[in-house]
C-alpha cells in the first residue's frame, strides 16, 4: 500500500489519514447544515441541539471508549469508527425527520469520540516506539481534512444541490483513507510508564490526580480554541468596527497561525520538551489577547488572535501524548473532557459578553489561557524525544 520503506514515516502517514479522515468528516456535515435545516424545516434553535447532540455524544462516550480501547485496541477502533463517520454521513442525508437525524448525530458524536481517542492513541504510540515527535503534525492534517471537505462541498455544489450525492462521494473518500491507514497502522498500543489506579466496581478506574490536572488542562485549551473560532469574527465587526470584509480575517488568522505552529510545534517540542511549549505557548495566547483588549483596534486584534493561535496551537497535542503515557482510560476521560470544553466554552463565553460585553467575554478566554498554563505545572511530561520527525 505505501511506498516508503522506512517505518516511521510509513507509520506517520497512515496516523495521518485518520487525523484528515476526521477532519474532512466534520467539516462535511458542518457544510451543509443549512441544507440540513432546510431538509428537514427546522428552526435555529432545533439547528444549535441537533449540533450539540453530536458534541454530547461525544462527550458521553467514555465509558464505552473507555471499553472498546481494551477490547479491540486503538487500530481495530480507529478503522471501525471512522467507517462508521461513512456510514453515518449517509444516514444523515437521508435522515426523514428531525428526531431520527438527532439519533444520527448523537451516534456521530459517539464514534468521534472513539476516532478522537483511538488515533491519538495511534500517534502517541509512534512517538514512544520511534522516539521521535510527530503528534503536532498529526493534529495539522486534521485542519487539512476540514479544508479539503471545504474545496469539496464548494466542488459537488457546482455539479448538483444534492446532499446525498456529496455525502455519498465523501463517504467514498473516508473508505479510501481508511484504506491507505489500515495497513501502516501501529499494531500494538504504548504500554503506560505507570500503572493506572485499581480498579472499582468491575472494569471502571478512578482517574489518577495528574489525570484530572491534564483533563483541566484540556478543557481551557479547548475553551480558548473553540471561543476564537466561535467568537473572533463577531468581536472584529462589533468591538473594533471591522468592515464585513475584515470580519473573517479574524478566524483565518487563528486557523492560519495553528496549522502553521504545528507544523513547527514538533521541532520546539523535540528542543524544549512539551512541559515548556505548553507553559509558554499559553502565556503567549493569554498576554497576546490581553493586549489585544486593551489596545483596541483591528491591527492589534489581528496580531493578538495570532498570538492566540500561535500559543494555543500545541496544549491539545502535547496533552494527548502525556494523557497516553498514563493509559488507554486516562486518554479516553482526557478526550471526553476536551470535547465537554469545545462544546461548553462558545455558549459560557456568550453568556458573559450578554452580562458584560464581548470585551469581557474576550477576556474569559485571556483567563482561560492562563489556567492552561497553570494546571499544565501539575503534569508529569515525557523527555524530549531525541530526534526531530
Amino acid at each position: 500500500m505505501f511506498p516508503v520503506h522506512d517505518p516511521f514515516r510509513r507509520s506517520l502517514l497512515a496516523i495521518a489519514a485518520l487525523f484528515a479522515a476526521l477532519g474532512f468528516q466534520y467539516a462535511t456535515w458542518a457544510s451543509r447544515i443549512p441544507t440540513v435545516k432546510a431538509h428537514l424545516g427546522l428552526s435555529a434553535a432545533e439547528v444549535g441541539l441537533l449540533l450539540m447532540a453530536c458534541g454530547a455524544g461525544a462527550a458521553a462516550s467514555f465509558p464505552l471508549v473507555a471499553a472498546l480501547m481494551r477490547r479491540l485496541g486503538s487500530r481495530r477502533l480507529a478503522c471501525l469508527s471512522a467507517l462508521a463517520l461513512a456510514l453515518l454521513l449517509l444516514a444523515l442525508a437521508v435522515a426523514p425527520d428531525y428526531p431520527v437525524a438527532m439519533v444520527v448525530m448523537c451516534c456521530d458524536g459517539v464514534a468521534v469520540g472513539c476516532l478522537n481517542v483511538a488515533m491519538n492513541a495511534q500517534g502517541a504510540a509512534l512517538e514512544a516506539v520511534h522516539g521521535r515527535t510527530a503528534m503536532a503534525k498529526l493534529h495539522a492534517t486534521f485542519s487539512g481534512g476540514s479544508l479539503f471537505a471545504a474545496l469539496l462541498a464548494s466542488g459537488v455544489n457546482l455539479l448538483t444541490p444534492a446532499m446525498t450525492a456529496h455525502f455519498a462521494v465523501a463517504a467514498v473518500v473516508i473508505v479510501l483513507l481508511v484504506a491507505v491507514a489500515r495497513t501502516g497502522l501501529l499494531t500494538e498500543d504504548q504500554q503506560t510508564a505507570a500503572p493506572e489506579k485499581k480498579k472499582r466496581r468491575g472494569r471502571l478506574t478512578l482517574p489518577s490526580r495528574v489525570t484530572l490536572w491534564m483533563g483541566c488542562a484540556m478543557v481551557f485549551g479547548t475553551v480558548t480554541e473553540g471561543a476564537m473560532n466561535d467568537w473572533s469574527a463577531l468581536y472584529m465587526r462589533d468591538v473594533v468596527g471591522a468592515s464585513s470584509e475584515m470580519a473573517p480575517l479574524g478566524i483565518a488568522v487563528v486557523s492560519v497561525m495553528m496549522v502553521a505552529a504545528r507544523l513547527f510545534a514538533d521541532g520546539w517540542r523535540s528542543r524544549w520538551g512539551d512541559g515548556r511549549v505548553v507553559r509558554v505557548g499559553s502565556v503567549l495566547a493569554a498576554a497576546g489577547l490581553a493586549l489585544a483588549l486593551v489596545s483596541g483596534g483591528v491591527v492589534p486584534a489581528l496580531l493578538g488572535f495570532a498570538c492566540v493561535g500561535l500559543g494555543i496551537a500545541a496544549v491539545t497535542p502535547c496533552v494527548y501524548v502525556a494523557a497516553a503515557g498514563q493509559g488507554s482510560d486516562a486518554l479516553t476521560l482526557v478526550a471526553a473532557m476536551g470535547t465537554a470544553g469545545l462544546l461548553a466554552g462558545p455558549p459560557v463565553i456568550g453568556f458573559i459578553a450578554n452580562a458584560s460585553s464581548l470585551v469581557w467575554g474576550m477576556a474569559a478566554v485571556a483567563v482561560s489561557a492562563v489556567l492552561v498554563s497553570l494546571c499544565t505545572t501539575r503534569i508529569r511530561w515525557p523527555r524530549p524525544a531525541g530526534q526531530n520527525a
